[in-house]
């Protein structure tokens, strides 16, 4: 199964533990596949080191490579899209497209708003891992 997972779901498996972070232990066990545009690797990137300086003992930059490595990156052109009500999220959502991932986990809600757009589904961290991780 392949997700996007939004900046803020990431980012909370990076530096704190709960439902983003078991998402992200799920990934690293090849039991997910996450999909990742050139935009949202720079935004995930960008919010990672901006709370690395309050977090200084948390390695991000670990996870951002393994990212760059394992994540499927894809070309997002011709997959844009204004669906989303906050332009920053249509990225989320055009990555879906591009990768034909069918589910983005994200709390935004923005995103959880336009849940079904194109046959994608959102859902909320907590809601993910009880539907396709127990």
């Amino acid at each position: 199964m392949k997700i996007v997972m939004d900046t803020n779901v990431l980012i909370s498996g990076i530096f704190f533990s709960g439902p983003p972070y078991h998402i992200l232990k799920a990934w690293k066990e090849g039991e997910i596949k996450i999909a990742i545009s050139e935009d949202i690797l720079t935004e995930y990137q960008r919010i990672a080191e901006e709370l690395s300086k309050q977090f200084p003992g948390v390695d991000i930059e670990q996870i951002l490579e393994l990212l760059t490595i394992h994540a499927e990156i894809v070309d997002t052109h011709g997959f844009e899209t204004t669906a989303c009500q906050d332009p920053d999220d249509n990225m989320f959502l055009s990555c879906a497209l591009a990768s034909k991932s069918k589910i983005i986990v994200s709390g935004d809600k923005h995103l959880l708003k336009i849940a079904g757009y194109e046959g994608i589904d959102v859902f909320k961290p907590r809601a993910f891992i009880d539907n396709f991780l127990k």
